[in-house]
C-alpha cells in the first residue's frame, strides 16, 4: 500500500508539478484541502473526491486506509507545498503504523507565488541574504511561541503566513524601522489575486480598507522595493 501526499501549488492550476498532475490523473480517491485547492485541478478526474475540511483526522485516515486496502490509488492533495504548515506528519504517522508506504511530492509554495507576483527576489545581494518564514500566535500556536519580534530583528526578508487577520498585532510585533516596505498578497496566482503595498506605518490600514482577512501572506523587507541591490558574481561585467 502506498499513498501520495501531493502539493497542489499556490492556486494557478498550471503550477502543480508534472508528477503531481500525473498522480491525480490516475487516482481513485483524492482527499483534498477544501477551498485552498483550485477546483480546476479536480475537474474531469475519475476519482472519488473528499473534502478534508468536512471530516476530522481520524475520518481522513480511515477513508484513505479503506481505499488503500481495496487496492485503490490514493492522493492526499494539499495546497502549496505540504512541508509548510501542511500538518502532514500527524496524518502520516497513523498511516505508516498501519503499514502504508508514504511518498511526499513537493509543490510550489505560495511564498514563491508571492515573490513572482511582486516581481522580486526573496534573497537579494546587498539587501537580504536570508528568508525567514513564520506565523503569529493563533489557534495552533501559543502566544509565548510567537517569535515575530525577535525574528524581525535579523533585518532579513520575513514571510508571515496565517497572520493577515491579525495585521495590527503583527505590525506592533515587528521591530523594524517604520519605513520598512511591507507587502500583503492575497491569493497569489489565483485570478482574484490582490497586492497591497505599503510600509510598516500604513500597511495595516490599507489591508483593513481592502477587507483582506484570510488567504494572504505578509512579506516584510527591502526586497519589496526592488532597489539597492548589487549585481551578483554570476553576471559581473567583463
Amino acid at each position: 500500500m502506498k499513498l501520495y501526499f501531493v502539493g497542489a501549488g499556490p492556486g494557478d492550476p498550471d503550477l502543480i508539478t508534472v508528477k503531481g498532475a500525473k498522480l491525480l490523473a490516475k487516482a481513485d480517491l483524492v482527499v483534498y484541502a477544501g477551498s485552498l485547492v483550485n477546483p480546476v485541478l479536480l475537474e474531469d478526474l475519475e476519482a472519488e473526491l473528499v473534502d478534508s475540511n468536512t471530516i476530522n483526522l481520524e475520518e481522513i485516515t480511515d477513508t484513505m486506509l479503506e481505499a488503500l486496502r481495496a487496492g485503490k490509488n490514493v492522493v492526499r492533495l494539499h495546497s502549496g507545498d505540504p512541508s509548510l504548515y501542511g500538518a502532514i506528519l500527524e496524518q502520516m504517522k497513523p498511516l505508516e503504523e498501519a503499514g502504508v508506504e508514504v511518498e511526499v511530492v513537493p509543490g510550489v509554495s505560495s511564498i514563491f507565488a508571492v515573490s513572482a507576483a511582486l516581481k522580486t527576489q526573496l534573497t537579494l545581494k546587498d539587501v537580504s541574504e536570508s528568508l525567514i518564514i513564520t506565523r503569529p500566535a493563533g489557534t495552533t500556536l501559543e502566544q509565548d511561541q510567537d517569535q515575530i519580534a525577535s525574528l524581525s530583528r535579523h533585518g532579513t526578508t520575513l514571510a508571515i503566513f496565517l497572520g493577515v487577520d491579525k495585521i495590527r498585532q503583527v505590525v506592533r510585533s515587528l521591530e523594524v524601522p517604520a519605513e520598512t516596505p511591507v507587502a500583503v498578497v492575497y491569493r497569489a496566482s489565483w485570478p482574484d489575486e490582490k497586492i497591497i503595498l505599503g510600509t510598516l506605518e500604513d500597511i495595516a490600514e490599507k489591508v483593513e480598507e481592502a477587507k483582506i482577512e484570510k488567504s494572504a501572506i505578509i512579506l516584510v523587507g527591502n526586497v519589496i522595493s526592488r532597489s539597492g541591490f548589487r549585481r551578483s558574481h554570476l553576471y559581473k561585467s567583463r
